[in-house]
């Protein structure tokens, strides 16, 4: 397998492995996580992919996710991130689903609105429009690592609220549906995740944070939207350019990434698994020692 860096820092390209060799070898496992831990986010290209080969890859990383309530692909362990509707036309700008793919375009990490967050999201790409529609990440852990010392000491310290409702109240009032915000109340996490295997901290941040615990509202909120304005200026990202048969993955405790946009005529079909985080990931440290709701 040769690993070909994508930016400094963070990002490779795999080369010499497939999916598949994934699935079903153990050293090709190995070689393939020991590279998720070092870079954060691996590129696949030239891939075979199936909704099975997918699953199977996913699998190797830890238990997938139920996809939750009001999202295509609900209850089964893929997210559909589709614009064609039922009758295999393009969505209208203003459909709920082409809605759900704009509050995409928000930095964020995947599932830290849930009870469990995910250690890795797996995306494949099926159907990509000719131009646009990258995806773009950042690097938490650079962005913690230029922190002074001081305020890293503080955010290792700190807790962050984070909830479905408050990103997708971003795009429209109401686009989260009375069902998901049941299913899915705020959650508290700690604002840095330590990687159990190197050490290294990141900052745990998303779209989704909405109030840091124990600080007034309006700080809170500010504090918030620094640290995403610094992890997120411009030249600290890796912008991936779909081709037909990439595979991505990225690791959500150490990056945040958000798609970007596309011509509203064009089809675009993606499909993700996502692996929640064990103990062993690091996940036991990362919750509110005494949760309480946010005010």
């Amino acid at each position: 397998m040769e690993i070909v860096p994508l930016r400094p820092g963070f990002g490779a390209e795999l080369r010499g492995v497939t999916l598949s060799d994934v699935a079903s070898d153990d050293d090709a496992y190995k070689a393939v996580r020991a590279a998720f831990e070092e870079y954060s986010v691996l590129v696949f290209r030239g891939q075979e992919v199936t909704d099975d080969i997918q699953l199977a890859f996913s699998r190797r990383f830890g238990p997938p996710e139920v996809t939750k309530v009001g999202s295509m692909g609900t209850g089964s362990h893929f997210v559909i991130l589709s614009t064609i509707g039922p009758d295999g036309k393009v969505v209208p700008a203003d459909h709920r689903q082409a809605m759900r793919a704009k509050a995409n375009q928000l930095w964020h990490t995947d599932s830290s609105f849930k009870r469990v967050p995910a250690l890795t999201s797996i995306l494949s790409a099926r159907t990509i429009p000719e131009h646009g529609g990258e995806t773009e990440f950042v690097s938490m852990r650079l962005a913690f690592e230029k922190l002074d010392e001081g305020m890293q000491k503080k955010l290792e310290n700190s807790f962050a609220w984070h909830s479905y409702a408050h990103s997708r109240g971003q795009i429209a009032p109401g686009l989260a549906t009375p069902e998901e915000q049941a299913a899915l109340p705020p959650v508290c996490w700690r604002m840095v995740w330590k990687n159990p295997v190197n050490g290294r901290g990141a900052v745990y941040l998303a779209s989704h944070a909405y109030a840091v615990e124990g600080m007034d509202a309006a700080a809170g909120k500010k504090l918030i939207d620094e640290l995403t304005a610094a992890a997120t200026a411009p030249g600290t990202s890796y912008l991936h350019q779909w081709k037909q048969g990439d595979v991505v993955m990225w690791d959500n405790r150490a990056t945040m990434h958000r798609g970007r946009p596309w011509p509203a005529h064009e089809a675009r079909l993606m499909i993700r698994t996502t692996i929640s985080a064990t103990e062993a990931d690091g996940v036991a440290n990362m919750g509110l020692p005494s949760p309480q709701a946010a005010e």
